[in-house]
């Protein structure tokens, strides 16, 4: 499997989850920041690592992190750079598909959030400033 086969069966299973939190913008919000490169729009990276830094530093649910992409894209219309780190983090969605649907798969894609936003450490000054300077926190 793929990381984008993973990416594409954890967005099923996400979207078909019911849960009000919305797990499902963690998981886009990580693969993204994993597998942007250099071909990506500087909103993609910029998005992904506002939403892990929003679920991780301050405890957002995916609706939380939603809303403030929304308030975060009506204010700026001009968009950070961020270097790629050459680890983008330890695990990838192919191993949060190694747990059991439930409880133990959407802790395994709150553990691969941590894993990706860690190894963009260099960036998580930048990302806290953005958001402070936006007013989102």
């Amino acid at each position: 499997m793929t990381p984008e086969q993973a990416y594409h069966e954890l967005c099923f299973y996400t979207l078909t989850h019911g849960d009000p939190a919305f797990v499902h913008q963690h998981v886009v919000d990580a693969y993204a920041a994993q597998s942007a490169d250099a071909r990506a729009k500087p909103i993609k990276l910029t998005f992904a690592l506002v939403g892990l830094y929003l679920h991780l530093e301050h405890g957002f649910s995916g609706k939380e992190v939603q809303r403030a992409h929304m308030r975060l894209a009506a204010q700026r219309k001009d968009w950070p750079t961020f270097a790629f780190p050459p680890d983008r983090g330890a695990l990838t969605g192919i191993d949060v598909l190694t747990h059991a649907p439930g409880p133990a798969r959407d802790a395994a894609i709150g553990a691969w959030c941590a894993s990706v936003w860690a190894a963009y450490s260099d960036a998580h000054r930048s990302v806290a400033e953005l958001l402070r300077t936006q007013g989102i926190v």
